[in-house]
């Protein structure tokens, strides 16, 4: 593990196998309970600079850059959610973290219930910001359902991301702030960006639900939840309604997802 100073913490770095290098800011006491945060598709760490900045004190706050996501590279070749978790455990080993809450958003939820299923020992808690409620990406799909997501992504890769950011866009959101993120992801490394958002669209949530025993909870933004969302899954995880913005609330109103963060981080 390596280590340089900056102003937000300390910038480390934890190597595994395959060239990773998974890139992480750690602030707080380094004996104090751990609270992880994870980005996320095609974003990276510093979507929590402002976050961290209004979380108060008593954590060990890590936030995380995925392999090929902000400053983290790898050249391995498996891009699931399940490796994705692997990064982040390798984080938390390196910091010996014995107890941590994790939280991610987007597809970065679905890696923090990866990382709750795989150290159920560690992880006390599991947030979700704005993710595992989008029934068109979390759930198994069917093969037919896969490739229809998956071929818009591969046919046209920037229409498709576009898609995905005013999909997460609510009526009335600033254009230049879909323009922002639209810039952000169709940016994302590749081949990770596309092989990410397959392992995304494959990904067995219902199946990681019923092995992943920390409790879950989900801050949706209101007006992108459906019924049909909660219907499903409103038994198996603590949803909770936000009207924060867009899809990117953390980024929009870094504040007020701190003190979401802080009521339920235990």
């Amino acid at each position: 593990m390596t280590t340089a100073s900056s102003g937000a913490g300390e910038h480390l770095v934890v190597r595994r196998s395959n060239h990773t290098t998974i890139h992480y800011t750690a602030a707080g006491p380094a004996d104090a309970p751990a609270l992880v945060l994870i980005h996320g598709w095609g974003c990276n760490r510093t979507d929590f600079d402002a976050v961290t900045d209004h979380l108060p004190e008593g954590h060990r706050v890590l936030t995380v850059d995925l392999a090929e996501h902000g400053e983290s590279r790898s050249t391995r070749e498996s891009w699931t959610i399940e490796e994705f978790a692997h990064d982040v455990a390798a984080v938390l080993e390196a910091e010996s973290v014995t107890t941590a809450v994790v939280v991610g958003h987007s597809l970065g939820a679905a890696v923090a219930v990866e990382v709750g299923r795989l150290l159920p020992g560690t992880v006390s808690r599991v947030i979700a910001l704005d993710g595992l409620h989008y029934l068109s990406l979390f759930p198994a799909q069917s093969e037919d359902q896969a490739e229809a997501v998956l071929g818009l992504f591969r046919n046209d890769f920037p229409a498709a991301v576009r898609g995905l950011v005013l999909g997460g866009s609510p009526a009335g959101t600033d254009p230049a702030l879909i323009d922002a993120y639209f810039e952000k992801m169709v940016a994302v490394r590749q081949p990770a960006g596309l092989r990410a958002m397959e392992a995304l669209v494959h990904w067995d949530m219902d199946a990681a639900l019923r092995e992943t025993k920390p409790p879950i909870t989900v801050f949706a933004v209101r007006a992108l939840l459906t019924q049909e969302a909660v219907d499903r899954y409103g038994d198996r995880f603590d949803i909770v309604l936000v009207d924060l913005g867009s899809h990117h609330f953390p980024v929009e109103a870094p504040e007020a997802t701190a003190h979401l963060l802080a009521a339920v981080r235990s």
